[in-house]
């Protein structure tokens, strides 16, 4: 006769669901926190930017990552260094897009207090640093890689006696 236990029921330990449902009261507490306000813009926002992902950008990027793979055919490993930091450049774009096209700048200044003048700068700083790293990471990763190849002199040949 088997055992019923609670990780062959479950399917995991009670610390995964206890883990589980602590995120889902929080966030079910965010939500209703966020939604005390504007909820009809935020879920629009939500909606919008569901659809606007899965129905324009995805195929967009995933057009993008096919014409650089095309343009320049490199091991994947190399091209992930593109990848990468277009991924996270984009997605810092897309969270903070109202402010680094100065489209929420008022609203921001008046919550906050501080100028929102800041947001495009430091967006196009942090690209670049994004670029820069991973650049940096390529050419070290290469040069590990060369290095690791160098020919290494051969050991004198047995002298014959």
């Amino acid at each position: 006769m088997r055992r019923f236990g609670f990780r062959r029921g479950y399917g995991d330990s009670p610390w995964h669901l206890l883990a589980l449902l602590c995120s889902f009261a929080l966030t079910a507490y965010a939500g209703v926190r966020l939604l005390d306000g504007d909820w009809l813009g935020i879920l629009l926002w939500i909606v919008g930017a569901a659809v606007l992902h899965d129905l324009v950008l995805l195929p967009l990027y995933a057009l993008a990552d096919r014409a650089l793979s095309a343009a320049q055919p490199a091991p994947a490993s190399w091209i992930n260094h593109v990848r990468v930091p277009a991924f996270l450049s984009g997605l810092l774009l897309l969270v903070w897009f109202p402010l680094i096209l100065g489209e929420q700048k008022r609203r921001y200044e008046r919550s906050t207090g501080l100028s929102a003048d800041v947001f495009l700068g430091r967006w196009l700083l942090i690209s670049a640093a994004l670029f820069a790293a991973s650049g940096l990471w390529l050419g070290l990763r290469l040069w590990r890689a060369r290095a690791g190849r160098a020919p290494r002199p051969s050991p004198p040949a047995p002298s014959e006696s």
